[in-house]
């Protein structure tokens, strides 16, 4: 059994209020004038990465008939692909459909057979063969053809540069607001960042070195950024500066 000053001294303690055992906090509040700046920069780099797309469709009599067909040509598709030396890995079915298809004659529906389709997207990591790839395909039966679409596939430097870019440029603009507004300096009170995918540049684009029967590609430039916004304080307070 717990003794009387013992039970008082457990009784204090639960009547204390929770923020006693709360973790201490920093306070950030500001005193002089506060200014938000959202920059978004970013970086320009060549792709290293093509992704295209390949489909087979196939229309026959009965359903059966239409799937059993387009399996043997998707086969075919897929073997071509392997033998240009792409990896399994990017290799991935995105769709396989089947459907009645009909031709309206007189405003009626005349039903003519099945449609089946099988479509796979193939990363190509050697840009360089994109047209070549997309031509064997073409030769191998593939009746649907999309892309390409580039990416950087590690653009982690890259949006490091962006990252110091940005903020660089956050602070100048603080600064600059600072001294007109009669102080001497900033203080960062937060930041939050977005970050930005890849988008295509074709301003920038260039012709890759391809055999002259091959489908002409030019994957052009993709820039990668972030997007921040820092909110800062303006401190230091100049001695012609007035509040």
């Amino acid at each position: 059994m717990l003794k009387p000053a013992t039970l008082l001294a457990a009784a204090s303690a639960l009547m204390l209020p929770a923020a006693a055992f709360a973790a201490p906090q920093v306070n950030l509040a500001p005193t002089g004038p506060v200014v938000e700046l959202s920059i978004y920069e970013s970086i320009e780099a060549a792709p290293d990465l093509a992704t295209i797309g390949a489909g087979v469709t196939t229309t026959e009599p009965t359903a059966t008939a239409a799937m059993r067909r387009n399996a043997e040509e998707m086969t075919k598709v897929i073997a071509r692909i392997k033998a240009l030396g792409i990896a399994e890995k990017d290799i991935q079915t995105t769709g396989v459909a089947l459907g009645p298809q009909y031709d309206y004659q007189a405003g009626s529906p005349v039903f003519r057979g099945y449609q089946a389709n099988n479509r796979v997207s193939v990363i190509l990591r050697k840009i360089d063969d994109t047209g070549r790839v997309l031509d064997a395909l073409v030769e191998a039966g593939a009746t649907d053809i999309g892309g390409p679409n580039f990416a950087i596939a590690d653009d982690t430097a890259l949006k490091e540069q962006a990252r110091k870019a940005a903020v660089a440029r956050g602070a100048a603009q603080a600064r600059a607001y600072a001294a007109m507004l009669g102080y001497t300096d900033i203080r960062v009170l937060a930041v939050s960042e977005n970050i930005e995918g890849t988008v295509p540049l074709y301003v920038a684009a260039k012709t890759v070195a391809l055999e002259a029967t091959a489908t002409p590609i030019q994957p052009g430039q993709i820039a990668t950024g972030v997007s921040i916004t820092i909110t800062y304080e303006l401190v230091g307070q100049s001695a012609g500066g007035t509040k």
